[in-house]
């Protein structure tokens, strides 16, 4: 199996390039919209990216949810996706987003700390109930927060309600043998160590685990381990690839928004 090509996304859809401008448009839009409820540049560590942006709702917040960006740990930042919140807010949920520190400046060990590390800043900043999501990269690392191993700063595990990683990366082995572990730099004690398959997870923490039905094949597979080895719930959205399954955290009325914040 050649394991770049499985990985590969945007070659396989249509209009791939035309997706990061939209988004960063969208985000932009979104925080002027939003005017003194967007708290941008927000830091939590001493370091250039680390720093996150905090959405509020019209009243207080029922609780928090903080979204991780993806890119393969290598790419974007939390300004590209600020319209995400849009789901959540309208449900009464803060919602944060935070910058990390990418790929070859720190290895994905350390942008594990890095999320940790902000949750625990996050959590100071809005009361109630936790929940975490994230997207490609960001599901990977959305995923490790509800790991045993990860941890978390005093009074965050047991606040951390739910996580929904959404397109997870959850076997880093394969990842290895892929042109993007040059800049990585994964050895396979890291790959392991930073795999959430390799973990039991939270037992406080419900884990439901959502991939769009069209994406590729290695992602649906990446999907199924998780849920699997978790034994939780995993959720297949119709004819969604890799760049829209995420669009429907910015509709309040969504299964996805429902899934990350409903009932809480």
């Amino acid at each position: 199996m050649n394991l770049d090509l499985a990985y590969s996304n945007g070659a396989f859809i249509p209009g791939a390039e035309d997706y990061a401008p939209r988004w960063s448009a969208r985000a932009a839009v979104f925080r002027g919209v939003l005017g003194h409820r967007a708290q941008v540049g927000m830091a939590y560590g001493p370091g250039d990216r680390h720093r996150y942006d905090l959405f509020l709702p019209e009243d207080t917040p029922r609780g928090v949810v903080t979204f991780v960006h993806g890119g393969y740990w290598m790419t974007f930042g939390r300004e590209s996706w600020s319209h995400l919140a849009e789901g959540p807010l309208a449900r009464g949920w803060a919602v944060a987003m935070p910058s990390y520190t990418l790929a070859p400046q720190a290895r994905i060990s350390a942008m594990t700390r890095e999320i940790a590390m902000a949750l625990g800043v996050i959590g100071r900043q809005v009361d109630g109930p936790m929940v975490v999501t994230g997207h490609s990269a960001g599901g990977h690392l959305s995923a490790r927060m509800a790991c045993k191993d990860v941890l978390l700063p005093p009074g965050i595990a047991e606040r951390l309600v739910r996580a929904v990683p959404i397109s997870p990366l959850a076997d880093l082995a394969p990842l290895r043998q892929t042109k993007m572990n040059e800049t990585l730099k994964m050895d396979a004690a890291e790959a392991k160590a930073e795999s959430p398959i390799s973990h039991a997870r939270r037992e406080a923490c419900g884990v439901t685990v959502w991939v769009g039905g069209q994406e590729r094949p290695a992602f649906l597979w990446q999907a199924r381990t998780l849920s699997e080895d978790w034994a939780c719930p995993w959720s297949v959205a119709a004819g969604k690839h890799h760049f829209d399954v995420i669009d429907d955290l910015a509709d309040p009325r969504s299964t996805l928004v429902s899934t990350v914040v409903g009932g809480l």
